[in-house]
């Protein structure tokens, strides 16, 4: 199932990832729901061996959007990017998923597509701010996953004034 197009408005921000430069952050929206990633084989299977539950995420970031219930690791979005905007959030944090909603990221995880820890990594939009509208992530995403809206930018700016951890 892709990412709801409308997440923003159906979703509440429920955590902030925080880059250690003080600069980029991402919002994290919730709650999540059980999607492709919960039906692939290759991630139960992921899950399964780190004795991980496989459970409902939500999507990070706020105009380059990564639903993580989507995500099956594929990479090709951290592949196509031109910029740098995502990374493998496990190859620098390598905590649940779960966990990843109020943490610090210091931006320096693989940026490679075969770079996963395993198939129950996710593709972080980590360095959001720099995004250049391109859409190549978009396009090249088989499970539909992303979404990159400038529109977006309204949101992350009101959830920027009002949330609070």
């Amino acid at each position: 199932m892709p990412i709801d197009p409308d997440f923003p408005s159906n979703h509440q921000v429920i955590g902030k990832h925080d880059h250690t430069d003080g600069q980029h952050f991402h919002f994290v929206w919730g709650p999540g729901r059980s999607s492709d990633a919960a039906a692939s084989p290759d991630v139960k299977a992921a899950y399964s061996a780190r004795n991980e539950e496989l459970v409902p995420l939500g999507v990070h970031g706020t105009f380059v959007a990564v639903d993580w219930d989507s995500c099956i690791a594929d990479g090709s979005c951290i592949q196509a990017c031109p910029v740098n905007v995502f990374q493998w959030y496990r190859t620098e944090n390598d905590v649940p998923a779960i966990d990843m909603s109020n943490t610090v990221s210091s931006g320096n995880g693989s940026a490679g597509k075969e770079d996963r820890v395993d198939y129950t990594d996710k593709s972080d939009p980590i360095r959001e701010k720099d995004c250049i509208w391109c859409m190549a992530c978009v396009t090249v995403c088989p499970t539909k996953a992303i979404k990159v809206e400038q529109s977006n930018m309204q949101f992350h700016e009101q959830a920027t004034s009002t949330f609070q951890r």
